[in-house]
């Protein structure tokens, strides 16, 4: 069976994640979250104790998104053979599914404050608030720099980014609250960070599920592959295709293919260095798994379920 990592692939290494801002980042979340807690229970403010809530939901986050940095620079072994490559991506969804279940959880708070409205003290709630906006817009532009490396840190990213804005909407509606007394304001508010919570959260979710669920990468056609492969000299059949990601930077082929010769082991080698080169430069794909045949009575379907 033939079996490489494309060279190319050692030439575009994971880009390395400053573990140190996400320290930074779970202690100014701390602080945030201990604060808004005793400050929305004090003035009554839920708007305050949802952003509370979402603050206590990045703490969780963070951690899990520095576990996970520091789990995927570990090296693989005989018991783990892809090392925790795959460490990112869960901390990515789990991240993301979190940022569902708070968001449902405000919205119902929201609804059941809407109905009732409640009397709230307007001057703590203006005060959290910019201690708010002030951590967490500085965590955000600690960790932007890292959010495009991948899905983990993008999760991180959104986390602050979604809480620094909720702070400023928490902000807003303390001024409407001690001014005009517009109580309503404060589950308005509450629901409005929740629907955004959602639509922020979503895209990531879906994208860290599909890598966990070994689903075709978006960026690859299967018939494509198979027509590329075909496209070579002595290539009769390409079937059996697997084709998935194993995290954001390797994505990973296994194929069957029958030869219409009986080629030499060496001719072979040849064949799959083209194939890789093909492979690599048109469909980005670094790490192939060939298993040869030739005249072989097998299912010659490109998809066979195992």
């Amino acid at each position: 069976m033939g079996h490489n990592h494309h060279n190319h692939a050692h030439g575009h290494a994971h880009p390395q994640v400053e573990g140190k801002n996400l320290v930074i980042s779970i202690f100014l979340n701390i602080l945030i979250t201990a604060s808004q807690v005793v400050g929305g229970i004090i003035s009554g403010s839920l708007s305050l104790l949802s952003d509370a809530l979402h603050n206590f939901s990045d703490v969780l986050s963070l951690i899990v998104s520095y576990i996970a940095n520091v789990l995927s620079k570990k090296k693989a072994s005989t018991t783990k053979t892809f090392g925790y490559k795959r460490a990112e991506i869960i901390a990515a969804f789990v991240n993301s599914a979190t940022l569902m279940v708070v968001a449902v959880l405000l919205i119902k708070e929201a609804i059941e404050r809407f109905i009732t409205p409640q009397e709230v003290e307007s001057d703590l709630v203006i005060w959290l608030s910019l201690l708010g906006i002030v951590a967490n817009g500085f965590s955000v532009f600690l960790i932007k720099k890292d959010s495009d490396k991948n899905m983990n840190m993008k999760s991180a990213y959104l986390h602050l980014l979604t809480d620094m804005l909720a702070s400023v909407a928490v902000l807003i509606g303390g001024l409407l609250m001690k001014f005009y007394e517009l109580y309503w304001v404060d589950p308005l508010l509450t629901f409005i960070i929740a629907v955004y919570l959602i639509y922020m959260g979503f895209d990531l979710l879906k994208d860290s599920t599909r890598v966990l669920m070994l689903f075709t990468p978006n960026t690859v056609q299967v018939q494509q592959i198979v027509d590329t492969i075909s496209s070579l000299d002595d290539v009769k059949n390409v079937h059996h295709v697997h084709l998935w990601q194993l995290n954001e930077n390797q994505i990973h082929l296994e194929a069957h293919i029958d030869f219409s010769e009986d080629i030499k082991l060496s001719e072979f080698d040849k064949i799959l260095e083209d194939i890789e080169e093909e492979l690599y430069h048109k469909h980005g794909i670094n790490h192939v798994n060939i298993q040869p045949e030739f005249g072989k009575c097998d299912n010659k379907h490109v998809i066979v379920q195992d």
